[in-house]
């Protein structure tokens, strides 16, 4: 059986394979592959040690009758401030662990410090794919790639090829001491850095025992009451104070809210469709009776907005993933207009070209700031605060905790319970023995 190995994009490789279940079986355990339905296709990091992690998965099936051939190695992109001659040679001195690169003429030396950026970028540029292969939402690449860019500082510049547990815990342990940073911060440093090694290099991390873990501690949500959520509500007004009574009256996040599109909302059936949330996960909440009125108006409001930037030869949306390929013109459909658009088209300086964002999530969290401080809320309430209330109040009105972690879009139903010990705490709750004496 023939196996096809092509270059796809620089750090990634297409491979193609017959309907084979070993040979599936084989592509599936290698780190970090991604199945492309638009090609048919696997996309595979290109890595060395991922190369030959593949080569012997494949050859171990005994299904490759003939022998599988990799195109050229091209694992670094050519950095733009360093001509690729330059960078040739680069390669040439530098090499890799699992495939070095021979040369006849290697040139001028290369300077430490030149070769330090070149393995920076490469592993900051395999990295960076390897994110992106595996679909990560684009805030944990952000989070991510910023972690692992201060690892690599830590480090010199060098991304060792093996994990060396002291250097870790050294980086990790100086965020808590020096940086003064939370538990739940110095861990998710910890994934960023393991990620490297588990995905991009295929290294396995299941033995690094001697890895500092911070031990997490116990936090309980904030939890307005419901006279202080129409407080809050009272002090809004317009859009914003439309999506903050969507949020307390759907649990919705408040990115989840901010992106939905009119297609979302099924009016008929009281539904509203979460696409994508955390964990790029779908899920379906109900639509308050109470805010049918006002989401109708406020879709008629942005339909005529974008009439009018029909009209002006605009009219244009992100669509997400690879829909914009499949559907060229579904950009400027009503169905994938956002019903919290912001206020202005952006403008690319470059092509020209304008469209239209969903609203900025930091304008929402500014009104809702400045709406419980004009509320007299002394708690430190914010957007995230009306998804709290909202599972509480539906707890306290007797619905089960499997429906609520539904509504909610919890994968396991641990995170809901945390809701359940934030009951009757209230004056309605346990009393105090000091009340009856």
């Amino acid at each position: 059986m023939r196996v096809s190995i092509k270059v796809k994009n620089p750090g990634f490789l297409a491979v193609t394979i017959p309907p084979n279940r070993v040979l599936l079986t084989a592509i599936k355990s290698v780190p970090g592959r991604q199945w492309d339905d638009d090609e048919q296709n696997w996309t595979i990091p290109d890595t060395p040690v991922i190369r030959e992690f593949l080569r012997n998965a494949l050859m171990r099936t005994g299904h490759c009758t003939s022998p599988l051939v990799f195109p050229p190695e091209d694992f670094h992109e050519i950095p733009p401030d360093i001509p690729p001659e330059q960078f040739e040679r680069m390669e040439a001195t530098l090499g890799t662990a699992a495939n070095p690169v021979p040369t006849a003429n290697p040139g001028p030396a290369v300077t430490p410090r030149t070769a330090t950026v070149s393995r920076e970028n490469s592993a900051m540029e395999r990295y960076k794919n390897t994110l992106s292969a595996m679909h990560y939402s684009p805030r944990t690449c952000e989070t991510y790639l910023s972690w692992f860019a201060r690892f690599l500082k830590a480090a010199g510049g060098n991304a060792p090829a093996q994990p060396d547990e002291e250097q870790i815990n050294r980086f990790v342990s100086s965020l808590a001491v020096d940086d003064n940073v939370s538990s739940s911060t110095q861990n998710q440093a910890l994934a960023a850095i393991l990620f490297y090694y588990k995905r991009v290099l295929g290294i396995p991390t299941d033995q690094l025992d001697r890895i500092i873990r911070a031990k997490k501690g116990k936090r309980l949500p904030v939890v307005m009451s419901r006279d202080e959520v129409k407080a809050v509500l009272a002090c809004m007004s317009g859009a914003k104070c439309l999506a903050a009574r969507l949020m307390y009256g759907t649990g919705l996040r408040l990115m989840e809210c901010m992106t939905l599109r009119v297609q979302d909302i099924d009016f008929d059936r009281s539904e509203i469709l979460v696409r994508g949330g955390k964990g790029d996960k779908d899920r379906v909440t109900m639509l308050p009776q109470m805010l049918k009125p006002a989401l109708r108006d406020q879709l008629e409001h942005v339909k005529a907005i974008h009439a009018r930037d029909l009209a002006d030869g605009w009219g244009t949306v992100p669509l997400p993933g690879a829909l914009e390929r499949k559907y060229p013109n579904g950009s400027s459909d009503w169905i994938w207009q956002w019903v919290f658009p912001q206020t202005h088209r952006w403008k690319d300086p470059k092509t020209g070209k304008q469209g239209r964002h969903h609203m900025d999530e930091s304008l929402m969290q500014r009104a809702v700031h400045e709406a419980v401080i004009k509320a007299g809320i002394t708690k430190h309430a914010s957007c995230h605060t009306f998804r709290h209330s909202f599972a509480t109040h539906l707890i306290e009105n007797g619905y089960d905790i499997r429906t609520v972690q539904e509504l909610l879009g919890h994968t396991d139903v641990k995170t809901t319970m945390i809701y359940t010990h934030v009951l009757n705490k209230g004056p309605g709750g346990i009393r105090s023995p000091l009340d009856v004496l």
